[in-house]
């Protein structure tokens, strides 16, 4: 069992270097200055539909099923007020990499809840595992670019996505060890990752993927949410 929660996480955090090395040949070879805006608006707008698509089909459903409704409406609302929290310091840091940051928030309770849901849920593991490399990967992108204009250099931003795609392993070993024998824990992570995941995506991201003369940038939200309808079907 643990060399499946190892296995799955690695698979779920490595797409946050592969997002990385993707943006760095992206950089590299692509000069249209337009091209270049529509492909990480519409990235962006994907992950924010696989980021709907696992509070809509795993965080919250699977949440609520151990918790009773008012526990997980405090919870959640909880996770959003926290999330709002933290965005209020990252915005007042901006010399920094608030998104990377804003990748991390989401990615560690994730992982967490992963490791643990190996436990009682092995097809649902496997499917937030899915959810969080769909997600990873969009925002790694991004983050790459963000990274390079720190004055990061591009060895050097590589190197830093590389080593994040690890944190999940760790949070899901962790979450797999301390958290295997409490359901209800693993449920208001759940809980708490959705809503920071619901304000992030209504504060944060949505508001930025609107793109002067183009309309289909947001249909990406549309095949994000479709792509986390096939692996709910599948699962």
């Amino acid at each position: 069992m643990l060399i499946e929660v190892i296995l799955f996480s690695f698979l779920a955090g490595i797409t946050v270097f592969l997002g990385g090395l993707t943006s760095y040949y992206f950089e590299k070879t692509v000069h249209d200055k337009q091209l270049k805006q529509k492909t990480i608006h519409f990235l962006i707008a994907f992950g924010t539909g696989v980021m709907l698509s696992a509070v809509c089909f795993v965080l919250i459903p699977k949440g609520m099923e151990n918790l009773s409704i008012l526990t997980s409406i405090f919870i959640f609302l909880f996770g959003g007020v926290s999330f709002y929290y933290l965005d209020i310091f990252i915005q007042k840091n901006k010399a920094n990499i608030p998104q990377v940051l804003a990748m991390l928030l989401d990615f560690i309770p994730e992982s967490i809840a992963l490791g643990s849901l190996f436990v009682y849920d092995h097809s649902l593991g496997i499917l937030l595992a899915f959810f969080i490399a769909m997600q990873n990967f969009p925002e790694a992108f991004n983050s790459y670019l963000e990274l390079r204009k720190t004055l990061f250099s591009k060895t050097k931003s590589l190197i830093v996505l590389f080593l994040l795609s690890f944190v999940g392993v760790i949070f899901s070993v962790l979450g797999f060890y301390v958290l295997n024998e409490n359901l209800e824990i693993t449920s208001s992570l759940m809980l708490f990752a959705g809503g920071g995941i619901l304000y992030l995506i209504f504060q944060d991201i949505a508001p930025s993927l609107r793109l002067k003369n183009s309309r289909f940038i947001a249909v990406g939200v549309n095949i994000g949410f479709v792509i986390g309808m096939l692996g709910k079907a599948i699962s």
